[in-house]
């Protein structure tokens, strides 16, 4: 039978020729699958989510909005024609915007954005202070490496369009960092950045065959009258190479000294004009030397330098967002009963409790557990976990995943910015928009480098004005070119990239930029006990009770204190005591590291640990047990009512792990809040000398800071609401892939897969970043410092001067580079 029309109004279409999408303008690729009727007609659409969007625009009664789009002129420069007020929409925000808390503003908004046009440090720098000067704007953080910039802003003092607007003043471009805009704009860039390359390479072969007769011939071999042709030819052809080409250099300096900012293409629109203007006026004089063939070459070179590193950056920012492509853009809902069939819909309209047929070698569209069938799962893009897993009915599976084997029944559980997808996406854009102080740093330098080097490049033309004339231009421009600040910039940011790459998918997903600077300089790490150390899933191995109530209800009492509780402890009571009713509970609430408190048929209980329960009657602190046993006590205004013992596994890998930080000369310390007995029995086992039982959050804390200050760089593990000021106490903290959202928040670091291997792989990855941002920056100081003098010694022409600029940016991108290579030949 046919299936029902989706919601959305959208129409599956089978075949259908190469058409520009309605909503965003880039073309479909292969045939159209979606339409939304706009204004009575039917508009194709490239995507499930442009077809919500136009839909969500057209049901709003907003189609004057592509009314006005419609009627701007077909001439009119990308972006001038956009209507940014469209991005203020709720239903359009609603696909990239996220609602968060800052500290100047408990109700702000979040979004990660891709900047075009940004080039170089400086561009990175104007944007971030022309655009964090707006009333409203409370954070804006841009990554020169991947060109995405995460903004937090004030909704009630401003708009995201007026933020769009702001960049749009000063040259650039802001969107919505999508997948299908972020892919246009790669192809766009690469395409242009051809087009140019082929044009300089066009210009500078004709130039050179015009200019080697000048170069070979012998005194009076050359009639001046061919010579004046081979000029004037030679002109023809540098200056479209100029005029377009190496029109971005002009532009971008011109923009930057409107600025009052000094950017790094200044050097390199300097020594072009100033070549090319020198060869105008020696042509037209019939006086001189013309550089025409080094202008040219130059040109040449250094686009195709820098043709190359985008090619290589782009390759790194593909491997740290693999996770934005991986879901797909449809799902298959059953509708009525099996027997009754399938019906695409887009995945964006997934609602929770919808069944979703997942085929073999299809990828799970949303969080949910599997109702019908087995088979297995491979988590490896979002956990590192190379082995496809076994699943069946009644297990659990991450939006995302591929599912393997055979076909299944999916039973959606959570949707859209609620899975876990979403919330790793979320991280990785919080990561890949931040820059680390070392980058800051460099940036910095760069600028101040690219001030003295104009001024050593006006002082050397000086010097070779009273030496010999001739070569005074040569020589400035050389020394003008031969310079690199962008390797530079570009030290720090592509290692730093490249290394997040291999870390996610090792199973090690960086939030923060800073994490893998520090993780390479860790000395100390600190471990929580329970979800850490141990699995978090406790069992109750027995009640001993010691006042009047029976165990079970004990065990009653105790299960209904834990009420909603997420922590290891409250589930294993919760599932001892099963379904039978909960008597009603009053004044409930949580002593953080010691247990909870509430009024339960007039009754003021305590649980928890034993002083925490003796103190609300004023018993005898019983002694603790001798064991791994973890007990729980359950007190009233009369005394102890019961014991509960529960016992926790050792998480696999944790021995090895702990061996390998010793072996590493890194020390181990266990903070725990559980009793003093399992703590010193898994402190025994694990080889940690150094365990401390019964820690407060502020205690934990308090601990940490005390290392520190005696100069230890501090890694903390944890996982569970207690530990989240803990994590933001450390240097780097680690937050376990299962914990909390809140410690997942905290931690500079998750670990997905919740496997250790991945942590001491990451620990190696993390020093061999470090160690490539190193050598990155010593190569490009040395470069510089190497190259600078002969030029300005007039060793060094033009053309020489920019293969060495070319070779040297895309020396450190390479360098980077071999992060990943070392990855793969590792796994």
């Amino acid at each position: 039978m046919n299936a029902p029309e989706s919601p959305l109004n959208l129409r599956q279409i089978d075949t259908a020729p190469a058409v520009i999408c309605y909503h965003c303008g880039l073309p479909v690729d292969g045939p159209v699958r979606y339409r939304v009727r706009v204004a009575g007609e039917d508009r194709p659409m490239c995507c499930a989510g442009c077809a919500a969007v136009a839909e969500a625009i057209s049901g709003g009664g907003l189609e004057a909005f592509y009314a006005h789009r419609d009627a701007l002129p077909d001439a009119a420069p990308e972006g001038a024609g956009r209507d940014l007020s469209v991005y203020d929409l709720p239903e359009v925000q609603a696909d990239f915007v996220r609602t968060v808390s800052h500290p100047a503003c408990n109700d702000a908004r979040e979004a990660l954005l891709i900047i075009e046009g940004i080039r170089c440090a400086a561009c990175v720098w104007l944007n971030e202070q022309h655009v964090g000067r707006l009333p409203g704007v409370l954070t804006l953080e841009i990554n020169y490496a991947t060109r995405r910039a995460r903004v937090v802003w004030d909704p009630a003092r401003v708009q995201l369009s007026a933020i769009l607007r702001s960049v749009t003043d000063i040259g650039y471009e802001a969107w919505p960092n999508d997948r299908a805009h972020a892919e246009s704009v790669a192809r766009s860039e690469r395409r242009d950045a051809l087009w140019r390359l082929a044009v300089a390479g066009l210009g500078m072969m004709q130039v050179m065959m015009y200019a080697w007769p000048e170069y070979t011939a012998g005194d009076a071999e050359l009639p001046g009258s061919i010579a004046a042709l081979m000029r004037w030819a030679s002109l023809v052809l540098t200056a479209p190479v100029v005029c377009y080409s190496a029109a971005p250099f002009f532009s971008r300096a011109l923009r930057d000294l409107a600025a009052k900012r000094v950017g790094m293409d200044l050097p390199v629109a300097l020594g072009i004009g100033s070549a090319f203007v020198a060869s105008l006026w020696a042509t037209v004089t019939h006086s001189g030397v013309v550089y025409f063939d080094s202008v040219t070459m130059f040109v040449f070179l250094l686009l195709g330098g820098r043709y190359l590193e985008m090619l290589a950056r782009q390759r790194a920012v593909r491997g740290v967002e693999e996770l934005a492509r991986v879901m797909p853009a449809l799902a298959r809902r059953l509708v009525g009963s099996a027997s009754e069939g399938t019906e695409a819909v887009p995945v964006a309209r997934l609602m929770v409790g919808d069944r979703v047929a997942v085929a073999a070698g299809e990828v799970f569209p949303a969080d949910g557990r599997l109702i019908d069938g087995r088979s297995e799962v491979d988590e490896s893009l979002l956990t590192g976990e190379s082995k496809p897993q076994a699943r069946g009915p009644g297990d659990r599976v991450v939006g995302g995943s591929l599912n393997v084997a055979s076909p299944v029944v999916l039973q959606v559980e959570q949707v859209g910015e609620e899975t876990r997808l979403a919330a790793i996406r979320r991280l990785i854009g919080r990561a890949s928009a931040s820059r680390p102080e070392v980058v800051q740093f460099a940036d910095r330098i760069a600028v101040h480098f690219v001030k003295a080097l104009i001024v050593l490049a006006v002082l050397t033309a000086g010097v070779w004005l009273w030496l010999d004339p001739s070569q005074a231009l040569s020589v400035f421009v050389a020394v003008l070119v031969v310079s690199c600040p962008c390797a530079l910039s570009l030290a720090t940011p592509a290692a730093l990239t490249v290394g997040t790459g291999v870390l996610s998918r090792g199973g090690l997903l960086v939030t923060r930029a800073h994490a893998i600077e520090t993780l390479a300089r860790v000395t100390h790490v600190v471990f929580d006990k329970t979800g850490t150390l141990t699995t978090g899933e406790m069992a109750l191995q027995a009640v001993d009770a010691c006042g009047g109530d029976t165990p079970a209800r004990a065990l009653l009492l105790a299960a209904t204190l834990e009420g909603p509780s997420t922590h290891p402890i409250a589930r294993a009571l919760r599932a001892a005591a099963g379904e039978a009713p909960r008597p009603a509970v009053s004044g409930l609430s949580a002593v953080t590291g010691q247990g909870v408190q509430g009024t339960i048929e007039g009754r003021r209980l305590r649980l928890g640990c034993a002083e925490f329960a003796c103190a609300l009657s004023g018993a005898a602190i019983p002694p603790s047990p001798v064991g791994s046993i973890t007990p729980v006590w359950l007190g009233d205004e009369r005394g102890l009512l019961a014991r509960f013992e529960l016992s926790d596994a050792l998480r696999p890998g944790a021995r090895e792990l702990v061996g390998r930080l010793r072996e590493r000369g890194i020390a181990v310390s266990l903070l725990s809040g559980d009793a003093h007995a399992p703590v010193a029995a898994l402190a025994r086992e694990l080889g940690i000398y150094d365990a401390q039982a019964r820690m407060t959050p502020e205690g934990k804390r308090a601990r940490i800071e005390a290392l520190q200050k005696a100069g230890a760089v501090v890694a903390m593990l944890g996982d569970g609401v207690n530990d989240a000021p803990v994590l933001a106490q450390a240097q780097v903290s680690v937050a376990m892939g299962g914990g909390t959202e809140l410690a997942r928040a905290q931690g500079d670091l998750v670990l997905l897969s919740e496997r250790f291997d991945a942590l001491t792989g990451g620990l190696d990855t993390a020093q061999a970043t470090l160690r490539v941002v190193r050598q990155n920056l010593r190569w490009a100081f040395a470069y510089n410092l190497l190259a600078i003098p002969p030029a300005m010694l007039g060793w060094i022409t033009p053309w020489m001067a920019g293969i060495g600029m070319s070779v040297s940016s895309l020396m450190v991108v390479l360098n980077a580079l071999r992060l990943q290579r070392q990855s793969e030949e590792r796994n």
